[in-house]
């Protein structure tokens, strides 16, 4: 059931709401949470779809926001808002209501939204495009318990993980870090399979996709080994490989279906490791609205702290070369032994194993520049690599303290 509400108020879509759910039959309001979706017109037909798709597993009360750009100065100077209600089959498991804004009251959303609230229910506001800078601060992120963007969509995302782990406050996610969730789980099992101390590790993806920098700075934030970031042709997270003293552990998947897992001394074998669509990602963040510590902890490590790895892309989605430890963290860098895959599910690793690796400690990042010359290199590539690229970004000697989540 559709009713459309044209230069309305507040009071009145509530109104249509209460007049829409007795009409289908369902006076009570059978709804968990607010999802609030910020959006424009040209993404917010994917974005209403896929919240609908996710009311499934929990039913909400869904407001889009849309903010219309007027065409003429006299046109900005008048405020209207339009709305459209949606209840019953038409808005999945729960309620939705399309918001458009013209004018000065675009600048205003919040005291549009604050009213249509559910009461005593939490708040999700949810950015599909064009998050803003801070969004604790936005006026409509702070109506919220948790805030979820997506750096993928950004035009630049490496910046954009930049701005993230700059303004973060506990709440915010990204969809970027949701997409990850199965391959940490997979390598958090693989390594509870194997009595083994982590070396080091490679992760191989799409050069500007932020899920395989968010995915080396967890193994690298987790696990206190050097981790480098290859470039593959994708589509996506490819492969990651783990040094580990027992041997190495490869999760590789060529084309975003099935994955191969392959460890020292066991049969291969094919693990489910599917792309999933936007609905299931939404759903999935819906799930729990306490701050997530881990990917706090993930995205303060830094993306230029990782270890750059050069080379084309060859056919099957891994790059030329394949990096053994460095030094510093052959010496004891490794995560302890039996403990790296709890390490990884637990979100925390040894002190001493940050200690040892020189990775977290503000000595050796004090004193990388003036023993940079005197440090060793980090070994060639081996399997025909040459080692090019290694200035790109900098050796563990060079990198600054870890920024650990507040607590």
């Amino acid at each position: 059931m559709k009713t459309d509400l044209t230069d309305t108020t507040a009071s009145k879509i509530n109104k249509a709401l209460v007049k829409a759910r007795r009409a289908i039959g369902t006076p009570a309001v059978g709804m968990v949470l607010t999802l609030v979706i910020v959006t424009d017109e040209e993404n917010a037909y994917d974005a209403l779809k896929a919240a609908n798709d996710a009311s499934r597993e929990h039913p909400s009360r869904t407001l889009v926001v849309i903010k219309r750009v007027s065409r003429g100065p006299r046109d900005r100077t008048k405020s209207r808002l339009d709305a459209e209600v949606r209840v019953g089959a038409d808005a999945g498991a729960g309620e939705t209501v399309v918001l458009r804004l013209y004018g000065e009251v675009a600048d205003h959303a919040q005291s549009v939204v604050l009213p249509l609230l559910l009461p005593d229910a939490p708040v999700v506001v949810w950015w599909p495009v064009t998050a803003p800078l801070d969004p604790a601060r936005d006026p409509l992120g702070a109506l919220a318990q948790r805030r979820v963007t997506d750096s993928y969509s950004a035009e630049k995302p490496i910046d954009e993980l930049r701005a993230r782990a700059d303004n973060y406050e506990p709440g915010d996610t990204d969809l970027a870090w949701t997409r990850i969730t199965p391959w940490r789980s997979m390598l958090a099992a693989a390594l509870d399979q194997v009595d083994c101390e982590v070396i080091s590790a490679e992760v191989h993806g799409e050069q500007y996709n932020p899920s395989v920098e968010l995915l080396a700075m967890w193994l690298a934030d987790r696990l206190h080994v050097h981790v480098r970031r290859g470039v593959s042709a994708g589509p996506g997270l490819n492969e990651v490989r783990m040094l580990t003293s027992t041997g190495p552990i490869r999760l590789y998947r060529p084309s975003g279906g099935l994955a191969l897992l392959t460890l020292e001394d066991q049969p291969d074998r094919a693990v489910a490791l599917k792309r999933r669509e936007t609905s299931e990602l939404l759903a999935e963040e819906l799930r729990r609205l306490d701050p997530d510590d881990t990917y706090a902890s993930a995205l303060r490590f830094g993306v230029d702290r990782l270890g750059g790895s050069a080379g084309s892309a060859l056919p099957g989605g891994t790059t030329s070369g394949t990096t053994s430890a460095p030094a510093s963290a052959s010496a004891g860098g490794a995560a302890s032994p039996g403990g790296a895959g709890s390490a990884l599910s637990s979100g925390s690793a040894s002190p001493s194993a940050a200690d040892a690796s020189g990775w977290g400690t503000a000595s050796t990042a004090a004193s990388g520049a003036s023993s940079a010359s005197a440090s060793p290199a980090l070994p060639a590539l081996a399997a025909g690599g040459d080692g090019e690229g290694e200035g790109e970004r900098p050796t563990p000697a060079q990198m600054p303290p870890v920024k650990k989540a507040a607590s």
